[in-house]
């Protein structure tokens, strides 16, 4: 029996500094910074479509205006390709099947503030929010991995891994005698201390009750950025908080470390680029 993917919205988190990649990102949003030829937004947005997602909301700020130009019609080279005929090219730029929306954080106070910007885009319905950093390959597009999820429990779910290398990172989630429900989540545990080693990472799928939390938590909120943790922790106390351990490959592209891997994992899956590779790999082996 076919499994039917109830339609959401996705929300793309993009407004922050991109300080670690400093100076480049002076001017150029970390988020379209490429791995090959691709950028790290392009990967977002064909997981989102690849999940039945069409409708979807990037949070973005003052500096981040070439990221809607991106994902907008390139109107002059489309003429240009068209008149040369060449096709190839043409096939390369058209913007992405789906409605895009885009909303400033006028601040950085924050991915609390930030998520809150998205409830008049989404509504009283559940949705998806990516953390552009986190990118996933694999077979079934992870968004719609989260989908599924929340259509067998109903519940707000956590996209996770299984005890990363430092894991002091992440936020470690304490887990439910069922081994699904999430009942507390531990930001940067020293070793030792951690919960589990089931780490949360950029990918979440929120309920509705999320808002009314996250609002409340804004208004106690003194001053510095606000985080969405603690209205999760309270979504978890009351039971409704799950997760799903990812399947396929998640690329760390949020530092420059993980952003070279990244690099290097995807120039191997692309058919051009993985002779290149290895042959590189060969001459560093020999010493050429």
């Amino acid at each position: 029996m076919a499994i039917i993917i109830i339609p959401m919205k996705g929300v793309i988190l993009a407004a922050g500094y991109g300080s670690r990649f400093l100076p480049v990102t002076k001017t150029v949003p970390k988020e379209m910074l490429p791995l090959i030829d691709k950028p790290s937004i392009d990967f977002i947005i064909e997981e989102f479509l690849g999940s039945g997602i069409n409708e979807i909301l990037v949070v973005t700020s003052r500096r981040k205006k070439v990221l809607e130009d991106y994902l907008d019609r390139e109107i002059e080279l489309e003429l240009t390709f068209r008149e040369q005929g060449d096709n190839g090219k043409l096939d390369k730029i058209p913007p992405p099947e789906a409605q895009i929306f885009f909303v400033r954080q006028k601040e950085m106070l924050g991915t609390g503030q930030a998520l809150l910007l998205a409830r008049p885009f989404v509504g009283e319905e559940p949705f998806v929010v990516a953390y552009p950093d986190d990118i996933h390959l694999g077979r079934v597009p992870l968004a719609r991995q989260l989908i599924e999820t929340y259509e067998r429990t109903g519940c707000t779910v956590l996209a996770t891994i299984f005890d990363p290398p430092e894991l002091q990172r992440y936020g470690t989630l304490a887990i439910a005698e069922d081994g699904l429900h999430v009942t507390n989540i531990v930001e940067k545990a020293p070793p030792g201390r951690e919960p589990s080693r089931e780490v949360s990472i950029g990918r979440y799928l929120y309920t509705p009750d999320f808002f009314p939390l996250l609002a409340e938590g804004w208004k106690r909120h003194g001053k510095g950025e606000y985080f969405h943790t603690e209205a999760l922790r309270a979504l978890a106390r009351g039971g409704q908080v799950v997760f799903k351990r990812i399947e396929g490959e998640r690329l760390d592209t949020g530092e420059p470390e993980g952003f070279f891997r990244s690099l290097l994992v995807y120039a191997q899956q692309r058919p051009e680029l993985r002779e290149v590779f290895e042959r590189f790999v060969k001459e560093l082996d020999s010493g050429g």
